[in-house]
């Protein structure tokens, strides 16, 4: 729909130096996800993968978790005031077996898809609701390619190399191949896409597979991986104190600080192969 960047004119100083240019910036739009009709909640995204966004979100929060649950997914024609399709709002129609989404999940405000919950009751939340458990997957993953990983998601992130502007989410095999690839300005809703995708190509549970993210590793995007059924989850930066605490809980191997050949590994390091032993240990 040629809506994920857009032209802006700025001034750009450079010391002493001062000109006009055009500069790219990527689009961030609100979508308005429905099921059956009925209003679910709010996010606020970069237009584009809005079915994958959609389908991933419901599989994050246990609504669905296979792709027959899903009948349709389809924009809502006459969005706007004035009966224009914005491309805003996506209703989602669950297949006729499936239970509609619990009233507690509806949102009034921009979410960011975490469960609502903290400390212990957020681990027991997860614990209880997750499909398929990750403790006993046993992929093994050899840190050198996991190192390599963050280069090949940033080669592979075209809007961002235009904008600056993007979080991304991307699966890989254990052996780094990229399955998939969303990019938004959520973290969050880079990972639902991937998720959505998932689902809607029949592969979850994504057993065997590493997931990583741009950012930080929160809370939710474990509570997302393991939704999923992902035994690997990496980011580029710093891990929660939840977030690694529901890892450890899970099984899930948890990858931070993943810079150049160097990583943290804060949950179930027997993944990892030929784990070398500790300094001092």
């Amino acid at each position: 729909m040629g809506r994920v960047t857009s032209r802006r004119r700025v001034i750009r100083l450079a010391g002493p130096d001062r000109t006009v240019r055009p500069d790219t910036l990527v689009a961030e739009e609100p979508l308005e996800i429905r099921v059956g009709g009925r209003p679910l909640t709010v996010t606020m995204r970069t237009p584009g993968q809005d079915f994958d966004l959609s389908a991933g979100f419901l599989v994050s929060e246990g609504v669905v978790r296979r792709a027959d649950d899903v009948a349709a997914i389809r924009y809502c024609a006459g969005a706007g005031d004035d009966g224009a399709n914005t491309f805003n709002v996506v209703d989602v129609v669950l297949s006729p077996s499936v239970p509609a989404p619990d009233p507690s999940l509806e949102r009034n405000f921009y979410t960011t898809s975490s469960c609502g919950l903290c400390g212990k009751a957020s681990l027991e939340a997860v614990r209880t609701t997750a499909t398929w458990s990750v403790c006993d997957d046993p992929v093994l993953v050899d840190p050198a390619i996991v190192a390599e990983l963050p280069d090949r998601l940033r080669r592979a992130q075209h809007v961002f190399a235009r904008t600056g502007g993007l979080h991304a989410a991307g699966l890989f095999s254990a052996d780094g191949r990229l399955q998939c690839l969303r990019e938004d300005v959520g973290r969050h809703n880079a990972v639902d896409k991937v998720l959505g995708w998932a689902l809607r190509e029949q592969l979850l549970p994504l057993r065997g597979m590493l997931l990583l993210v741009s950012g930080r590793a929160s809370f939710e995007l474990v509570q997302k991986a393991l939704m999923a059924g992902v035994p690997v989850l990496a980011a580029v930066s710093a891990p929660s104190s939840l977030a690694a605490d529901l890892a450890a809980d899970a099984g899930l191997t948890l990858i931070g600080f993943l810079r150049g050949s160097s990583m943290n590994v804060y949950s179930a390091p027997r993944r990892l192969i030929a784990d070398p032993t500790p300094v001092g240990a």
